[in-house]
C-alpha cells in the first residue's frame, strides 16, 4: 500500500489538527497515512522529552522519512518561517540527502498562523528549501479546487493554511477543511502514480 508521511510540529493545536484532515484526505485515497510529530527543542541544548510523547502522535523518525512514498510537512508561522522543532528535525537529515532516500518522491506543505496576513505564504516556501535540496517534487494545491478561489481565511496555492486568530479562537473553517482533505488526495495520488512508475 501506498504510505504517506504527515509530518508536523504543532504548538496550540492547530496545526496537528490540519494534519489529521490531510491524513482523511490521504486515507480517502487508499493510501496509509502515517502521522507523526517533532519533540520541542529546548534554548539550552538539553533533552526535555522522552522518547515517546505522553499523549498524541507518536514523534518521527529518519526510518519514516525513508519508508514513505510521499511527504507532506506541517508547521505554525513563527515570524513567516518554521517553527525551530521543525528545522531542527530537517537539518539532522543529512545523511537521507547523501543517499538520495527522498529523492523523486512528492512532498506538500501546510501552516496555521495566528494573524490573517502572519506570513502563511512565506512559512509554506521556507519549508520548501530543505525539501528541494533533498530532490523531492513539490506538490501545490490547484485552482481547481474552488475553495481556494472563495477562501476568506486561509489556503495557499503553496499549500494549505489556517488562520488561528491572535489567541487561537479560530476553529478551522469549511474551505479549509475542504482544502486540507484535497491536499491529501493529491498527495496520496501522485506518491501512488510514482511509486509504481518503472524505473528508466
Amino acid at each position: 500500500m501506498t504510505k504517506v508521511l504527515v509530518l508536523y510540529y504543532s504548538s496550540g493545536g492547530h496545526t496537528r489538527n490540519l494534519a489529521h484532515l490531510i491524513a482523511r484526505g490521504i486515507e480517502n485515497q487508499d493510501a496509509e497515512a502515517v502521522i507523526r510529530t517533532v519533540p520541542d527543542v529546548s534554548a539550552k541544548n538539553e533533552s526535555v522529552d522522552s522518547a515517546i510523547p505522553a499523549t498524541g502522535d507518536l514523534y518521527a523518525n529518519k526510518q519514516d522519512l525513508i519508508d514513505c512514498d510521499g511527504l507532506v510537512v506541517g508547521s505554525p508561522t513563527r515570524f513567516g518561517n518554521m517553527a525551530a522543532p521543525l528545522k531542527f528535525f530537517i537539518d539532522q537529515t543529512s545523511e537521507l540527502w547523501m543517499n538520495g532516500s527522498l529523492a523523486n518522491k512528492p512532498v506538500s506543505f501546510f501552516t496555521s498562523t495566528g494573524s490573517l496576513h502572519g506570513g502563511q505564504e512565506s512559512t509554506l516556501l521556507s519549508m520548501m528549501l530543505p525539501f528541494l535540496h533533498h530532490g523531492m517534487l513539490i506538490c501545490g494545491l490547484p485552482y481547481s479546487e474552488t475553495a481556494l478561489i472563495h477562501t476568506e481565511s486561509g489556503g495557499t496555492p503553496y499549500g494549505v493554511s489556517h488562520w488561528a486568530g491572535q489567541n487561537g479562537t479560530h476553529s478551522i473553517t469549511e474551505h479549509e477543511k475542504k482544502l486540507a482533505i484535497a491536499q491529501g488526495k493529491r498527495v496520496a495520488l501522485f506518491s501512488r502514480q510514482l511509486k509504481q512508475e518503472p524505473s528508466v
